[in-house]
C-alpha cells in the first residue's frame, strides 16, 4: 500500500510539473522557460524536476511526445469524412486541418515560434518530432496515392505547411499579414479556402 501511495504521489507530482511547464510555455514563451521558473509555477523543489525529468531537456521530450499525440489526434480522419480521391485531395485535407488545429493550440504556436527564432537543439527537437508526425500521417493516409509526374511532392509539401504555419503565427502575433486582417472567422475561412485551392492546384 505504501509503495502504491508513493507511486501515485510521484505521478501527481510529474503531472503537476508538466502542467506548469506547459502553461508557462504557452503564456510566456521560451525566454521564461527554465528549471527555476517551472519549479515556482509548479510549487515544488527544482530538484524534483531533475529527479523525474532530468531537467528541461527531459521536460521538452515529454511535451514533444504529447504534441506528437495531439497532432495525430488533430489530423485523424473523421468517421464521416470521405476517402481522399487523389494526392491533391489528401494534401488539401492535411493543410486545412493542420491550419485549424494549429490555430486552436497556443502551446503549439509558442513551440513553433521558438523553432523559427532559434536554431538550437531544444527547439529543433520539437521540429523533428512534428515533422516525423506529419510524414507518418502522409505515409499512412496516402495508400497508393501519389502526386502527378513532374511535381516535387516533398518541396510542395514544405511550402504548403510553411505557409500555414507562418499565417497562424502572424495571426497570433499581429493579427494581420500582407494586408489581410486575421482577426475574424471570416478572414480565416478565406485563408482556408485559399489554402485548399492552392493545394489542389499544386498537386493536380
Amino acid at each position: 500500500m505504501e509503495s502504491e501511495a508513493k507511486g501515485r504521489n510521484r505521478a501527481r507530482t510529474q503531472e503537476t510539473i508538466l502542467a506548469a511547464a506547459r502553461q508557462l510555455l504557452a503564456e510566456q514563451g521560451f525566454p521564461a522557460w527554465g528549471v527555476n521558473a517551472i519549479a515556482r509555477a509548479a510549487g515544488c523543489d527544482k530538484q524534483l524536476i531533475y529527479r523525474y525529468f532530468g531537467g528541461v531537456d527531459g521536460l521538452a521530450a515529454a511535451i514533444g511526445e504529447e504534441m506528437t499525440a495531439w497532432l495525430d489526434t488533430a489530423l485523424a480522419p473523421r468517421p464521416d469524412a470521405p476517402s481522399s480521391a487523389s494526392y491533391a485531395d489528401l494534401m488539401a485535407r492535411l493543410a486545412t486541418e493542420y491550419l485549424e488545429a494549429l490555430r486552436a493550440n497556443r502551446l503549439a504556436q509558442r513551440i513553433l515560434a521558438w523553432e523559427v527564432a532559434e536554431d538550437a537543439p531544444l527547439p529543433q527537437s520539437f521540429a523533428t518530432a512534428r515533422d516525423k508526425a506529419i510524414t507518418a500521417w502522409i505515409h499512412r493516409e496516402r495508400g497508393n496515392l501519389m502526386p502527378r509526374e513532374g511535381v516535387d511532392g516533398t518541396a510542395a509539401n514544405a511550402v504548403l505547411i510553411a505557409g500555414v504555419q507562418h499565417l497562424v503565427l502572424a495571426g497570433a502575433a499581429s493579427g494581420r499579414f500582407s494586408g489581410l486582417r486575421l482577426n475574424s472567422d471570416r478572414a480565416w475561412e478565406r485563408i482556408r479556402t485559399a489554402v485548399e485551392a492552392i493545394a489542389l492546384a499544386a498537386y493536380r
